[in-house]
């Protein structure tokens, strides 16, 4: 690694390096496993997220607000996954840890959209379950199609925006010291950190992104759950109380397994010093496992589409016999 920043010119003013080497984990022994097991999630994650896009578009009866937002949420996990773990077998299993200048900035893009991209849809899947829960007669009026077209635009403007002004900013760093980047992919937060002139506006602008992607939909999901508890304390059968929880289940352990790895390594970073490896294994984790759960739990956990499922493989057993006859 030394030898890679010895490369870099002296004594000049701005320095835009050809290329950058993405460190990755070090000094962990057998770490190739981990790349292959990551191949078995990618096949999971596609075929997952492909199998429930697929019940949504034939079923009918899923051509709803919530299954549009659901749909968007499979589209998002598989382009995600696909934008990381692929660079990172590439980048780690085949020893190519080193990435052009303008193909780092492509591979911050995407990967930092995606997953703002994540937060915020899980955030209107929360405003779905909260309408339908805290105000069930108007839930046709205030939950439309459209309407959730609307804000799945505005998800994809507003994540990408804020990415496009953190790649913007980076273009007019200098890397006059180092170019080595203490992760597992071209994360923004490691590479303003090491440049040599004023990252003042990176940082500005990654505190905005952790303020308004991920802690603020946070905030607000968890305050759509507070309100949904107090609405179903109102209820006085204990069974519609059950019931109408049980269509919060899916999304409650989505939000878990989201939120509560990312929160955990940024309140552990601001209080004490973690050792790169942790970081990047936790993180890489909680980037690659939830895009393959989401699927599979809603496919097991949702009733609606559960009964859609079981509808498909009827079907296909009707159909087999006619064509034997």
């Amino acid at each position: 690694m030394s030898s890679l920043n010895s490369t870099l010119p002296q004594n000049v003013s701005f320095v835009r390096p050809q290329f950058f080497y993405i460190n990755g984990f070090s000094n962990i022994p057998y770490v190739k496993y981990y790349y292959i097991f990551l191949c078995i999630v990618l096949t999971v994650t596609i075929l997952g997220n492909s199998f429930i896009m697929f019940i949504i578009y034939i079923e009918q009866s899923l051509h709803t607000p919530k299954y549009v937002v659901v749909f968007h949420l499979a589209v998002v996990d598989m382009c995600g996954s696909t934008a990381l773990i692929p660079k990172m077998i590439e980048t780690f299993l085949f020893d190519s840890q080193l990435i052009s200048y303008e193909g780092c900035l492509a591979n911050m893009f995407f990967v930092h959209s995606f997953t703002f991209m994540q937060s915020l849809t899980l955030l209107a899947l929360a405003y779905d379950r909260f309408v339908a829960i805290c105000f069930p007669l108007k839930y046709h009026i205030i939950i439309t199609t459209a309407g959730m077209g609307k804000i799945l635009a505005g998800i994809w403007i507003l994540a990408s925006g804020v990415v496009i002004a953190a790649v913007g900013f980076t273009t007019r760093l200098s890397f006059c010291k180092s170019i080595v980047i203490n992760s597992y992919f071209c994360d923004h937060g490691p590479i303003y950190r090491m440049s040599c002139n004023d990252n003042f506006p990176n940082y500005v602008i990654a505190q905005i992104g952790i303020t308004i992607l991920l802690a603020a939909p946070l905030t607000l999901i968890l305050s759509t759950y507070v309100c949904i508890i107090l609405a179903l304390l109102k209820i006085a059968s204990e069974e519609e109380r059950i019931k109408a929880m049980k269509t919060c289940t899916s999304h409650l352990i989505l939000v878990a397994m989201f939120y509560l790895p990312i929160s955990a390594i940024y309140i552990a970073a601001n209080i004490t010093s973690i050792d790169p490896n942790t970081r990047i294994i936790s993180t890489s984790l909680s980037s690659t496992i939830s895009p393959m759960m989401n699927p599979i739990i809603y496919t097991m956990k949702t009733e609606e589409v559960m009964k859609a499922v079981r509808k498909l493989c009827k079907r296909n057993k009707i159909i087999k016999p006619r064509r034997n006859q």
